[in-house]
């Protein structure tokens, strides 16, 4: 995307050094990260972050100022799921954008899916830095400074942000990570990075116990009252697994949620059909299509509430569509198919790149960093790029 820099790493680049990296990487987080990361960082124009940041900013806004949308995504939540004390806007948003290339032939960021929950906040700064430091990427000729935190942050702001969003006015010995069976998943490293930032404690919610309105976790043979939730738990995986819980989401507790577990569903692939803005594609709810497209090779078939991309069909055919019981059609939408734009020269041919925009709203919505996920195959998940090289997680830098 920046094209003397891209030539220069590329020219740059050898196999010992990007073993270096992934080294650095494991070494940093205390734990192997078994996703796969990418040989490369991507290089983007300041102003097209930017723009996207904005663009992402105006579909939140959208979504949260409007009263209607509001009571129309009660619909969204799941009554055995919907939590008290709800507050009046998300604390966490994702917005995943991709590159395609309009009638002119310039390229355009168009939505891909957005999400209001916590993301990668603690590692993704790490995997930008050491980008930049073990392929010394701020010494580039040519070049600015290179940068990853977007809205003026630096490494100090960008951690009190946290502090504030994620701790609050609470003792992070009161504070929790709460996933299921954190040991077991990918993310492990952000937890083990965040627990160092910001001094929480990682807690499996199938061992958090309830006594009146107050939740507590067991350490040491004592019991550690919780007073603040960092929510990294997902309602779908919940269900597949059966965890069995020691509290019922419709309590009234004794606890703050750092990102509470109701904007999961109301910010979302729900939303999606009703935003209005030029770089959203095409989005009907399944049960309100009045026919199905005869080319369906230019859709996408997406259930509303799925992770990491599990049950998206590309190009569906008539049969994956009227397969669906008439009573969970609600539950599927049928998107427009992105064309992502392969902007990213490698070794092994131009690569596409989808540009997730990682936000926080304690008091101002703010960018404040960016996600990016490299690949060749028809999505940019880990299981559909597999086998190849140049693709994978990555870092967006930019200068100025």
């Amino acid at each position: 995307m920046i094209p003397f820099l891209r030539k220069q790493f590329n020219a740059s680049f050898t196999p010992d050094k990007y073993q270096v990296f992934l080294r650095r990487i494991d070494d940093a987080c205390g734990t192997h990260v078994q996703f796969r990361l990418s040989e490369t960082p991507c290089f983007f124009p300041k102003s097209l972050l930017e723009g996207m940041a904005e663009d992402g900013k105006e579909l939140i806004r959208q979504l949260v100022e409007n009263p209607e949308y509001c009571a129309r995504s009660e619909a969204s939540i799941p009554p055995e799921f919907r939590v008290p004390n709800e507050p009046a806007r998300p604390l966490f948003v994702q917005v995943d954008f991709g590159l395609v290339r309009d009638a002119r032939g310039e390229l355009q960021p168009k939505l891909v899916e957005l999400q209001a929950f916590p993301s990668l906040y603690a590692y993704q700064v790490t995997l930008a830095q050491s980008y930049t430091d073990v392929f010394g990427l701020d010494r580039f000729e040519g070049g600015e400074q290179l940068r990853f935190f977007l809205s003026g942050l630096g490494e100090k702001s960008y951690r009190e942000l946290l502090r504030a969003a994620i701790v609050g006015t609470q003792d992070p010995e009161n504070v929790i990570l709460m996933e299921i069976h954190p040991t077991t998943q990918k993310t492990l490293p952000d937890f083990l990075l965040t627990e160092r930032m910001l001094g929480v404690r990682t807690v499996d919610i199938a061992a958090i116990k309830k006594h009146g309105t107050q939740l507590y976790y067991e350490r040491n043979g004592g019991r550690v009252p919780i007073r603040r939730i960092y929510n990294r738990a997902i309602v779908d995986e919940l269900q597949r697994k059966q965890v069995k819980l020691g509290f019922d989401w419709r309590d009234d507790l004794n606890v703050e949620w750092a990102g509470h577990p109701n904007w999961y569903f109301r910010i979302s692939k729900f939303s999606i059909p009703y935003l209005r803005h030029e770089s959203v594609p095409k989005t009907w709810f399944l049960d309100k299509l009045d026919q199905i497209p005869d080319d369906l090779q230019n859709y996408a078939l997406k259930p509303l509430y799925s992770f990491a991309g599990l049950g998206v069909v590309i190009a569906p055919k008539r049969e994956d569509i009227e397969a669906i019981p008439a009573e969970k059609r609600a539950d599927y939408i049928l998107q427009e198919r992105l064309h992502f734009e392969p902007v990213i020269e490698t070794p092994f041919g131009t690569t596409k790149a989808e540009v997730r925009v990682m936000y926080v709203w304690p008091e101002q919505l703010q960018a404040v960093l960016t996600i990016i996920r490299m690949g060749r195959g028809l999505m940019m998940g880990v299981d559909q790029n597999k086998n190849m090289e140049w693709v994978g997680a990555s870092a967006a830098l930019y200068g100025g």
